[in-house]
């Protein structure tokens, strides 16, 4: 083989693939056995896709004519695909640092909420930014998030919840896509909250009369792209009607059911759901029984984030309930105002202690199955061939570091490559 490749990352001391097999996403058999090569070499071809992997000598005989517009040498150290945070709200205006101050003082969220807090505050900045600073401060928190591990990312609007401000927000994101190396996911969340002055009839009114037929328009002139749907059902914001029609209405888009369901009270969402074929559900503090059961059943992916169980001092979500009764376990960082959070190195940590996940099992809900959650399994989050050249090279022997090490992925994280180009390379300590 002769012709010119983007990348050869050789003889690494751990190759963890995930999986191998093809599989969309794994369940708990799957998530306690990963694949891993020990001293393994991948390729990326010229296309950024994965051309090889394997072990180091078979990959050396196999591509000894070969060139490659870089080569690492990983003697020593780890390399996985790149991290997946299946649920972020990385657009916003404004600081809420003081609501930090007022939930360690025993605010619930509602509380701050009431009191003109909360999504509240971030939608009247949100709605007063220009674009330009929202997409710098975007960007900004987006190379935090690269920087420790994340190549794939999904990114909501819903701090406007009306037309202008959700297009803007929509937008912003969109112009991230085409710019920044890092993949997004778009999600649509106008019904985030009810906006002040509007009743849930009116804001879902505006929703499917106003809002959803301007997106199909962008969206069919090509002039925006959005994947996801989502809607905040829980009591006092979405209830389950409400939030039937919108996640519908989404999905005769074309969208992707993903929603926030069964956070602060029992909303029966996770069923909502799965009847109508959502790809996944997030939060799930209160998600029932029956609701496992019909996720299990369904196939719809349970987007656990360990971040807000932990700083709303909320009951965690019960990973060890739904892993056992089949759920396709996934994991997001819920980064947003009210969790600051850009590490899914802190947010795998926090599952395995808070939640009772293992290590295998965290990786492989940070990878594989956070992919499956946004559709995009069949292109990331494992490293198979034909798969995107997504990884990340580790500064040390085994790959349990970057989960044990609390905080430690800054040391950590040597590289990290999407489609086959170093965007970060941790000894030159700035963004390529």
């Amino acid at each position: 083989m002769s012709s010119s490749h983007r990348l050869l990352v050789q003889n690494a001391r751990q190759l963890v693939l995930i999986c191998s097999g093809g599989e969309k996403y794994l369940t708990e058999p799957g998530m306690k056995n990963l694949c891993v090569i020990e001293n393994g070499s991948v390729v990326v071809g010229s296309d950024g896709l994965i051309e090889a992997v394997g072990p180091a000598e078979t990959i050396r005989a196999q591509y000894s004519e070969a060139t490659f517009d870089k080569v690492i040498d990983a003697s020593g150290m780890c390399v996985m695909p790149g991290l997946v945070d299946a649920h972020t709200h990385p657009v916003w205006a404004g600081d809420r640092v003081h609501e930090f101050a007022m939930k360690l003082a025993g605010a619930t969220y509602m509380d701050v909420h009431r009191a003109g807090g909360g999504i509240h505050f971030t939608v009247e900045h949100t709605r007063a930014a220009a674009p330009s600073d929202l997409l710098a401060s975007l960007s900004g928190r987006l190379a935090r998030m690269q920087r420790a591990g994340t190549t794939l990312v999904e990114c909501k609007s819903g701090y406007g919840l009306e037309l202008q401000t959700e297009l803007k927000m929509l937008e912003v994101i969109d112009e991230a896509r085409r710019t920044l190396p890092i993949n997004i996911s778009s999600t649509y969340c106008g019904a985030h909250a009810v906006p002040k002055g509007k009743t849930v009839a009116e804001a879902t009114d505006d929703i499917l009369q106003v809002q959803l037929p301007r997106l199909r328009e962008r969206m069919s002139a090509g002039k925006l792209r959005v994947d996801n749907i989502d809607v905040f059902c829980e009591q006092g914001v979405f209830d389950l009607g409400s939030t039937r029609a919108i996640l519908q209405a989404g999905k005769d888009l074309g969208l992707n059911i993903n929603f926030h369901g069964d956070e602060l009270h029992p909303m029966n969402s996770a069923q909502l759901g799965a009847e109508l074929g959502a790809l996944a559900i997030s939060h799930l503090e209160e998600v029932t029984d029956e609701g496992i059961n019909a996720m299990a059943e369904a196939k719809t992916a349970a987007v656990l984030l360990p971040t807000t169980a932990y700083i709303l001092r909320l009951p965690q979500p019960r990973a060890r309930d739904m892993l056992d009764a089949g759920v396709i376990v996934a994991l997001g960082s819920d980064f947003n105002p009210n969790a600051y959070c850009c590490s899914m190195p802190i947010v795998m940590h926090l599952a395995c202690v808070n939640m009772r996940m293992s290590m295998p099992e965290a990786l492989a809900a940070a990878t594989i199955n956070a992919a499956y959650a946004l559709g995009r399994s069949n292109t990331h989050g494992s490293l198979e061939v034909n798969k995107h050249g997504d990884l990340l090279v580790l500064n040390t022997s085994r790959w349990e570091h970057l989960i044990y090490q609390l905080g430690g992925h800054q040391e950590l994280v040597r590289y990290v490559v999407i489609k086959g180009n170093v965007v970060y390379d941790n000894e030159k300590t700035t963004d390529l």
